[in-house]
């Protein structure tokens, strides 16, 4: 069973009595928080209102009305949880228990703000309640927790879709891997095709739905992978299928359908929250957040002097300075950058030197000049650590803007090319050497370039992009040695030029990636359109029907979807209604780009 996308450390929401409600779990997908907002909107509100000792009988009737439509929303809730529960055995206990729980909450809040009960006006027109506010703190709290069980628990049926969906891709990608003939490979990768863009729904929907940019940035580059390597994996299949005693062929198609199912297992890790064999991640630190964190510490000290020892900020340092190594051991590296960024690593050597003694002398005397020598020091670090940062920026982004141009005109593949197509092993093994230091030049920016790029998300993309590089250069080395030994093989040409093409689009990329970082460093960056993906209602169910699902995905999807339609009766926020829908629209114009593409990837193959 895949794990909970929520888990230990909870979501909470506080009113302005100090009340505060804690589900007890981490909520992960931004569809699951944003559908219990307005239940703890309302509840909250209930809370508040039960402060006052006494009420018009306006605001009475307003309570009570809330907490009868808190009441008859949970009821249709707890119907559709109880629905899944007798639908999926692996969840059943648990969910019955939640809605269980979540029923009594319902009903326990309409009986406290069911105030037609043993209550009269006083003189003053007025109402004194005498209900304990201790009850419905107590309900609410079990409503929420309760109900947020439900969406956990629902939500894994999601996880579960996705994996197999896996499942699925991974047993025909076997199949495909095994053929020997056009005629079986044809009808297999028809079949793959139809699974692949099921799972490109599925993934494209958990990724828009995370809440962790970092999550959604790896998410993003596995898909990525998965989208090109789609083409690659039918033109190498072919060209193994024309000429199976080919060796180059034969190296050329294993790369791409290992590096599809590493892909594949990575999308499976990021949605279960798990790692292999337990392992934790280990994410390099790049200069960018390690000068942030430093920078942070130094201006700390204007308010505690005592809350970090000097050690701590030598130490920091020193991982900043051992990882400008990067540049100025880099070849690629101008000499102009390179003694710039040794003379600012020195001068921050004796820059924190003067930060730390004016330190010292302030933690024993703080007499007002002493106080300003350190002010003055704090000053002095942070300009001279905001002046390396500045100048790793420049490094790395000339040094690619630089590459890009240089490259732009595609001479090697173009060469590689012409090689191939004249049978020329020598001009292939010459241009292969050129192609492969073009490589190690895009690697190694790629590299530099995740150390400035600002933020979580572009440090995955610029790994993503360096693996890229790695793994496509010798898939074109090998594809061009397979049409040099058979020049006028029309199948390993378009296999040549599909994966020029990929080396191509992810130059494209790059140019995009840096752009990206400029944007970052100068703080242009805004926030991107995104939309939520736990199964919704309407139009967007269409998608599904071309998909062709077996009958369990099927049956999932519409418990999945009934649940999506039943929890947005917890809310009445027209504005947020409409914005989801137009975030729908706006998506089944991207799923139906997704499906046009893979249409053309069969078109290519039948042709």
């Amino acid at each position: 069973m895949a794990t909970s996308p929520c888990s230990s450390s909870g979501v909470s929401s506080s009113s302005s009595s100090g009340f505060t409600m804690d589900t007890g779990l981490e909520i992960k997908t931004k569809s699951v928080e944003q559908t219990l907002v307005p239940l703890v909107s309302q509840i909250t509100t209930l809370i508040n209102h039960k402060e006052k000792p006494k009420k018009s009988e306006k605001t009475l009737q307003a309570i009570q009305r809330v907490g009868q439509a808190v009441n008859q929303a949970v009821a249709r809730f707890v119907t559709v949880g109880e629905t899944i529960a007798n639908e999926n055995r692996e969840l059943k206990e648990e969910m019955v228990i939640a809605c269980s729980e979540a029923k009594r909450a319902g009903e326990t809040i309409a009986q406290l703000t069911d105030m037609s009960i043993e209550e009269r006006p006083d003189p003053d027109g007025r109402v004194t309640i005498f209900t304990d506010k201790t009850g419905v703190v107590k309900a609410a709290r079990l409503l929420l927790s309760s109900v947020t069980k439900v969406l956990v628990l629902a939500d894994r049926i999601v996880v579960k879709q996705i994996i197999t969906s896996r499942n699925k891709v991974l047993a025909t990608m076997e199949l495909l891997e095994k053929v020997s003939s056009f005629q079986e490979f044809v009808q297999i990768f028809s079949q793959f095709g139809n699974e692949m863009v099921e799972f490109a729904h599925l993934t494209g929907d958990r990724q828009n739905d995370l809440k962790s940019e970092k999550k959604k940035a790896s998410m993003a580059a596995a898909r990525a992978v998965l989208e090109k390597c789609t083409m690659m994996l039918l033109t190498a299949s072919k060209t193994c299928l024309r000429h199976p005693d080919c060796e180059s062929a034969r190296i050329n198609k294993e790369g791409v359908f290992q590096r599809m199912r590493l892909a594949l297992e990575q999308v499976i890790r990021i949605v279960t929250d798990s790692r292999p064999n337990g392992e934790t991640e280990i994410v390099p630190i790049s200069i960018y957040s390690g000068i942030k964190e430093f920078k942070s510490k130094v201006e700390g000290l204007r308010d505690n002097l005592y809350f970090l020892s000097k050690e701590n900020l030598s130490t920091m340092l020193e991982v900043i300075l051992e990882h400008t190594e990067d540049f100025t051991d880099s070849a690629y590296t101008s000499h102009e950058n390179r003694e710039r960024i040794l003379e600012l690593s020195n001068q921050a050597k004796m820059e924190l030197e003067q930060l730390v003694s004016a330190w010292i002398q302030a933690q024993a005397q703080k007499t007002k000049d002493i106080l300003e020598d350190l002010e003055l020091a704090i000053l002095k670090t942070c300009q001279c650590i905001m002046e390396l940062k500045r100048e790793l920026y420049s490094s790395a982004t000339t040094l690619a803007t630089d590459l890009l141009k240089y490259h732009a005109d595609h001479m090697v593949l173009k060469a590689l090319k012409i090689a191939g197509a004249e049978g020329n092993l020598e001009a292939v093994a010459e241009y292969t050497c050129k192609l492969s230091e073009q490589k190690e030049q895009l690697v190694e920016t790629c590299r530099l370039l995740r150390h400035v790029s600002g933020t979580e998300p572009l440090e995955i993309t610029c790994v993503h992009a360096e693996d890229t590089f790695q793994v496509t250069g010798p898939q074109i080395v090998s594809a061009a040695e397979t049409l040099a030994l058979h020049p006028t093989s029309k199948i390993a040409k378009e296999n040549l030029d599909v994966f020029c093409e990929a080396w191509e689009s992810q130059l494209s990329d790059m140019s995009i990636l840096v752009r990206e970082i400029n944007d970052v460093f100068e703080g242009k960056r805004g926030e991107k359109r995104t939309y939520l993906s736990l199964p919704r209602p309407g139009k967007h169910s269409t998608n599904l029907k071309t998909l062709k699902p077996s009958k369990l995905d099927v049956e999932e999807q519409g418990k999945i979807a009934k649940l999506g339609l039943e929890l947005r009766l917890l809310t009445s926020d027209v504005d947020t209604e409409s914005e989801k829908w137009e975030d729908q629209e706006n998506e089944l114009l991207r799923h139906g780009q997704t499906m046009s593409s893979m249409a053309y990837t069969m078109y290519l193959f039948t042709r």
